[in-house]
C-alpha cells in the first residue's frame, strides 16, 4: 500500500523558497509583457476536448489528460498548452477586427514529461499577438522573450531561428508534397528534425536525385547567417523557400541591432511543431541548459476552427525549468526582514504596520519561537529604544 503523502511521478508541491523565486519570475514577465501592451487573460483549466485540440496537431493530443463530464457525459480535457484557449478568447469572446495583444500565466498538465527530469505540470508563461500578419509582430515577440529573460538574469542568450515554410517549399518544389501519405511525411519529418541523412535518402529514394539532394541538404544548414546564402545556393528556387531566407534575414538583422549581445543561429532544419506553425519560429537557449528555455514563432491557423482565420505570432515558456536554472543563483537568497517581538503595546503594533505598509518584510516572532531558522534573513531588528519602537541593525 502506498503512503498518502506520495505525489504522482513528475508532480511535485512547489516550497516556500522556489514558490517565492516562482511568483518573482511571473511577476517580471507579466510586468514586460503589460509594458508593451498585453493584456492579461486566465482560461480555464479544462474545457471540452474539442476546443482544446483544435488545430494543434497530434502530439498535443497525446499531451493532454482526457475525463468525462459528470454533468454533461461530454469528454474534457485539462490543458497541456494555453495556446489554443487564447486563440478561442480572441476570437469569440474579444472578437475585436484591430489587433489584439494577449499574455497569461498559469499551470498546464502533460501525461507525460518533457524530458526525463521536468515537471509534468509546467507553470506556462505566454505572450500572443492576433492580428497582424506582418513581420513586426514576429520580431515584436521576440524581442519581448530576450527582453523578459535577460530581465530576470539570463546570460549568455542563443536564439536559432528557422521557419516551416522551407520544408513546405521544398517538397512542393520538387513536386512530391502531393505524394506523401500521412505515415511517409511523419517518417519523412522525424528523419529532418534528426539530421539522419540515411534514412531521407531511403525515403527520398522513389523520387528524383534533386529530391534527395535537397533534403539531405537541409540537414547540414545550421549555423550563423552564412546558412541564408548556402540556402539560397543548395535548395529549390521555389516562392516560399525564398519567402522564409528573406524573413529570417530580415527578422536576424533587426535582432542583431537591437540585441547585439545575444548570439543569433539558424538551424533550417528544426521542425518542432512543424503541424503547428505556418511560418518563421524560433527558440532561445542560456547557459546551463541543453534544451529550449522558450520557444514560438508564427501559427496563422491556430483560430481557424474557431471561425477567424486571422494572424497569430507568439512564445511560451515554463517558469519552472527557468525557475530551477536561477537556483543558487543571488535571486534565490533569503530575502532580507525585520524580526520583530509578539506583544500588545499598541505603540509596537502600529510600528509593525507602518514598516509592512512602507513595503518592508517583518516577521513577528510568536511566543516560544524564538530560536525558529525560516526562509527570511532577519539582519535588523525592532527594539525599543529611549522608549520608542526604531529599527536598527542585529
Amino acid at each position: 500500500m502506498s503512503s498518502a503523502w506520495l505525489l504522482p511521478e513528475h508532480i511535485a508541491d512547489v516550497l516556500p523558497a522556489q514558490a517565492r523565486r516562482l511568483e518573482e519570475l511571473r511577476r517580471t514577465w507579466l510586468d514586460a509583457a503589460r509594458g508593451c501592451g498585453y493584456e492579461l487573460v486566465m482560461p480555464p483549466l479544462l474545457e471540452h476536448i474539442e476546443s482544446l485540440l483544435s488545430g494543434t496537431g497530434h502530439a498535443l493530443d497525446l499531451k493532454t489528460f482526457k475525463l468525462v463530464d459528470q454533468l454533461s457525459g461530454r469528454t474534457l480535457g485539462v490543458r497541456a498548452d494555453s495556446t489554443p484557449q487564447v486563440a478561442r478568447i480572441d476570437a469569440h469572446l474579444l472578437n475585436r477586427d484591430s489587433l489584439t495583444r494577449l499574455c497569461y500565466c498559469g499551470p498546464v498538465l502533460h501525461t507525460r514529461p518533457a524530458s526525463p527530469h521536468a515537471s509534468r505540470e509546467p507553470l506556462q508563461f505566454g505572450a500572443e499577438i492576433f492580428g497582424h500578419a506582418g513581420l513586426e509582430a514576429d520580431l515584436e515577440v521576440q524581442e519581448l522573450a530576450l527582453e523578459g529573460l535577460q530581465a530576470i538574469g539570463l546570460k549568455g542568450l542563443v536564439l536559432d531561428l528557422a521557419d516551416v515554410r522551407l520544408v513546405q517549399g521544398v517538397l512542393q518544389g520538387l513536386s512530391v508534397a502531393d505524394r506523401l501519405d500521412d505515415a511517409t511525411q511523419d517518417a519523412l519529418l522525424a528523419a529532418l528534425a534528426a539530421k539522419d541523412a540515411a534514412t531521407l535518402r531511403e525515403l527520398a529514394g522513389p523520387w528524383s536525385p534533386q529530391a534527395v539532394q535537397a533534403l539531405v541538404a537541409l540537414t547540414h544548414l545550421y549555423g550563423d547567417e552564412e546558412i541564408l546564402v548556402e540556402a539560397r545556393r543548395v535548395l529549390p528556387d521555389h516562392p516560399l523557400v525564398r519567402a522564409a531566407l528573406d524573413d529570417l534575414q530580415w527578422l536576424a538583422s533587426h535582432l542583431r541591432r537591437s540585441h547585439p549581445d545575444v548570439r543569433i543561429g539558424f538551424d533550417l532544419a528544426d521542425l518542432s511543431g512543424y503541424a503547428y506553425y505556418s511560418g518563421s519560429r524560433f527558440a532561445v537557449y542560456g547557459e546551463g541548459h541543453a534544451d529550449a528555455l522558450l520557444r514560438g514563432g508564427r501559427y496563422d491557423e491556430v483560430g481557424a476552427i474557431f471561425g477567424r482565420r486571422r494572424p497569430a505570432v507568439g512564445f511560451s515558456l515554463d517558469l519552472k525549468i527557468v525557475g530551477d536554472l536561477l537556483s543558487g543563483r543571488d535571486g534565490s537568497a533569503v530575502r532580507s526582514a525585520i524580526r520583530a517581538p509578539w506583544g500588545e503595546d499598541p505603540a509596537l503594533r502600529q510600528a509593525v504596520r507602518q514598516l509592512r505598509l512602507e513595503g518592508h518584510t517583518v516577521v513577528c516572532v510568536l511566543p516560544g519561537h524564538e530560536h525558529e531558522v525560516q526562509e527570511f534573513d532577519c539582519d535588523r531588528e525592532l527594539a525599543l529604544l529611549n522608549g520608542q519602537w526604531s529599527v536598527r541593525s542585529r
